[in-house]
């Protein structure tokens, strides 16, 4: 608990102190109306949306447990590179687990058209570089879909999407897990990582209150997919065993998450290319035929 209330001081130290953010806190309901002017120029106008979700995480974790954790790796990634972070999103694809209590699963269509809306609104306050961060596994197909269809009209914003951390070898020893199939959704690697972020919310001691083994109901070929696939292993909503989570793997897991998230972010900022060919196409989709020579 003491570490992470150190850690918390350390990053309000970062956001007010920094010659990076100015002095500018990196969320942008937290910002004046003058000082979000200034958070967009400290950000070079890269703006980061942080997509959650309200769900069961098995026996031991918050219904918001991907909310509250990336949005925890966004605001650790905005102090080592400045960005300005959009307010709590949980508006994503979560229809596998509506047979849970307290899932808030919102419609297909309002889905599409409340990240339209968002994102749309974010380039009209000025952010030129939208950067969708993925904390939940159900939006791994929503958020490249979307991402694809804002090619099909002009736009003065590109979108971006960061869909994942990296494969657990290039992980530290502190944040691998204890033991083999211990992680999952509510397992071990999650929990850990809300024990990190916000202490008190997590209950690993009610791991094994449930399964969280993979039941392997359905017989398919691998290249066959049905949406039924997630409640045909895991009907729980639980996958692996929370019991072994530590704060301390939380932290050790996190701290490379925001270390990968801000070299995306820095490497987001220095991007010319795809701006360039994003008008590019915008100007050859107006006028996809060349004029015929004339006789």
């Amino acid at each position: 608990m003491r570490k992470t209330v150190r850690s918390v001081l350390y990053l309000s130290l970062l956001w007010t102190t920094q010659g990076l953010a100015q002095g500018l806190s990196p969320k942008w309901e937290e910002l004046t109306a003058a000082d979000f002017v200034r958070a967009l120029e400290a950000a070079a106008g890269t703006c980061a949306l942080p997509l959650g979700i309200i769900e069961k995480h098995g026996p031991s974790g918050p219904l918001g447990t991907d909310l509250i954790n990336v949005r925890y790796v966004t605001g650790l990634a905005a102090a080592e590179e400045y960005t300005v972070i959009f307010p709590e999103y949980y508006v994503g694809q979560i229809f596998e687990a509506e047979h849970q209590p307290g899932t808030v699963a919102y419609s297909s269509r309002l889905q599409l058209d409340m990240l339209q809306e968002t994102v749309s609104e974010m380039g009209r306050n000025g952010c030129r570089k939208i950067i969708l961060v993925n904390g939940h596994g159900g939006n791994n197909s929503l958020l490249p879909y979307f991402a694809q269809t804002q090619l099909d009209s002009p736009r003065d914003y590109i979108v971006y999407a960061v869909m994942g951390g990296g494969e657990m070898d290039s992980m530290p020893e502190a944040a691998r897990p204890s033991r083999p199939g211990v992680d999952g959704h509510g397992g071990e690697g999650e929990i850990s990582n809300v024990m990190a972020s916000r202490p008190g919310l997590a209950r690993p001691e009610r791991a094994a209150a449930e399964s969280g083994a993979d039941l392997a109901r359905l017989n398919l070929p691998e290249a066959v997919y049905t949406g039924i696939w997630w409640y045909a292993k895991f009907p729980n909503h639980y996958e692996g065993d929370a019991a072994g989570a530590t704060a301390a793997r939380g932290q050790a897991t996190l701290r490379v998450a925001a270390r990968r998230l801000a070299e995306a972010i820095r490497a987001i900022k220095r991007d010319e290319v795809g701006p360039r060919l994003q008008r590019e196409f915008f100007e050859r989709m107006a006028k996809p035929t060349p004029p015929r020579e004339q006789d």
